[in-house]
């Protein structure tokens, strides 16, 4: 099935993205200024995987590049708050559903 057509595996795409955002968001905060090929082999994440999420991270102003490599912004507590949170609601809205099955 194309993902389109699969709502399930939709979701577990999304949740495989938001790990790996994630993974790479806490290994830039404990090892920066650190780069694209090392942020690589210290995750385990393929490389251009690793792009996307720093360029989508970038965009969403949570992390910067530098010549030296990716750093967390200020504003980097507060999404991970974000995100904690989102994942609380989630869990109960999937609890609710495990109900109706």
């Amino acid at each position: 099935m194309t993902r389109s057509n699969d709502p399930v595996g939709s979701l577990s795409e999304d949740v495989e993205l938001l790990e790996r955002h994630i993974s790479i968001l806490r290994t830039v905060k404990e090892n920066q200024p650190v780069g694209l090929i090392r942020l690589s082999e210290m995750t385990g994440i393929p490389k251009h995987r690793v792009r996307y999420s720093l360029k989508l991270l970038e965009q969403q102003g949570i992390i910067a590049a530098t010549t030296d490599g990716a750093t967390v912004t200020d504003r980097y507590d507060e999404f991970m708050q974000e995100i904690s949170e989102y994942i609380d609601q989630l869990a109960v809205r999937i609890e609710d559903l495990r109900r109706l099955l």
